[in-house]
């Protein structure tokens, strides 16, 4: 997979005097959600990810705050995504190496994952990551 298949992906915001209200239902994304999880508390400097999925693919949320998505896919191109906003969200596609920074203070990170937990699923190593076919 390349960096083309990675994009930002608007998710329906109802306005309303009371607070605004967002949704995400099987028809936003490409694939039926099996695991949400989410970080939150990250120390500052300190990063998540480092890793890529094999078959999952991941959809990024930032509920409070911020941070930054650093992306790579094995030609070697990289990205930065800034997310900020709690009706955007990261569609991040398998096979694209993925790092996580710049937390701000009380930023929280929800993940809208393809699959459950599997760590056969998981490439922790770049160098192989950048090798593999």
């Amino acid at each position: 997979m390349n960096l083309e298949q990675v994009k930002i992906i608007e998710i329906p915001k109802i306005k309303d005097n009371r607070g605004n209200l967002s949704v995400i239902e099987k028809d936003l994304l490409p694939f039926l959600f099996k695991r949400v999880y989410y970080l939150y508390d990250v120390p500052s400097g300190a990063y998540r990810g480092g890793h890529a999925h094999k078959e999952q693919e991941e959809f990024l949320i930032a509920l409070s705050g911020s941070f930054n998505v650093v992306l790579q896919d094995r030609t070697g191109k990289k990205r930065t995504f800034t997310l900020n906003k709690p009706n955007q969200g990261l569609l991040v596609s398998n096979m694209i190496w993925r790092e996580l920074e710049g937390f701000s203070s009380g930023a929280v990170c929800l993940v809208v994952a393809s699959d459950v937990y599997d760590e056969s699923d998981y490439i922790r190593d770049f160098e192989k990551f950048m090798e593999m076919e």
